[in-house]
């Protein structure tokens, strides 16, 4: 699963503020091999301190005091930028080449995407609708979109490559299926062990000894 994951390919929630959304966004993002999301939360300080987020172990999660601070973040990085908005200038989603480092943004629930966000944006997207409703629910437009991107870059290749860096996938193994020997080896500031094929840790008897040893 970890060396399926994309480093290059990614959701800003921008102002998703109900958490049920939330959990359904970073659900897909998981599914799609997506390692890290990101969101803008100014008005939600309950999302800010991450109540709605304990489900969510498997992808990671950074928070940006403004859209345009997490826009710069992306473009820093080389990142095409998405938004989903409908104005003069959107495509079909189903257009970009997702197989290059993107970066899409999904609005709030009410209002969409904000103006800073189209302004800063490469490109303007839509999920082309002939219905009578006149959008979608915010994760679902989210899921729709990231099979898409799912799909290209299957047809590449890209999940037949690994990007994550070793020390950070054995991190990610430690913290999932060690989650009390992991906040203690945090606390303690004890460094992390190996985690075998086997999905058991492999770490020599020092470890295990400076592990059970304590001060009280």
């Amino acid at each position: 699963m970890l060396a399926s994951r994309q480093t290059d390919l990614t959701v800003l929630m921008e102002e998703v503020h109900k958490p049920h959304n939330v959990s359904a966004i970073v659900r897909t993002a998981d599914a799609i091999g997506i390692h890290k999301v990101h969101a803008v939360w100014q008005e939600n300080p309950a999302l800010r301190k991450g109540t709605a987020l304990g489900s969510e172990l498997w992808v990671r999660m950074q928070q940006h005091d403004s859209t345009e601070h997490a826009i710069a973040h992306f473009k820093s990085q080389g990142m095409q930028v998405l938004v989903t908005h409908l104005d003069e200038n959107a495509v079909d989603f189903r257009e970009p080449d997702y197989s290059l480092p993107t970066a899409i943004i999904m609005g709030q629930e009410k209002d969409g995407a904000t103006e800073a966000a189209v302004e800063a944006a490469d490109q303007s997207i839509i999920v082309p609708m002939v219905g009578m409703v006149q959008s979608l629910n915010v994760s679902v437009a989210t899921a729709i979109i990231l099979y898409e991107a799912q799909r290209q870059r299957s047809l590449k290749g890209a999940y037949q490559e690994a990007n994550l860096p070793e020390d950070e996938v054995q991190e990610i193994l430690f913290r999932g299926g060690f989650p009390v020997l992991y906040r203690e080896c945090r606390k303690r500031n004890i460094p992390f062990p190996n985690v075998g094929p086997d999905g058991c840790i492999d770490a020599p008897k020092s470890w295990w000894q400076t592990l059970q040893f304590s001060d009280s």
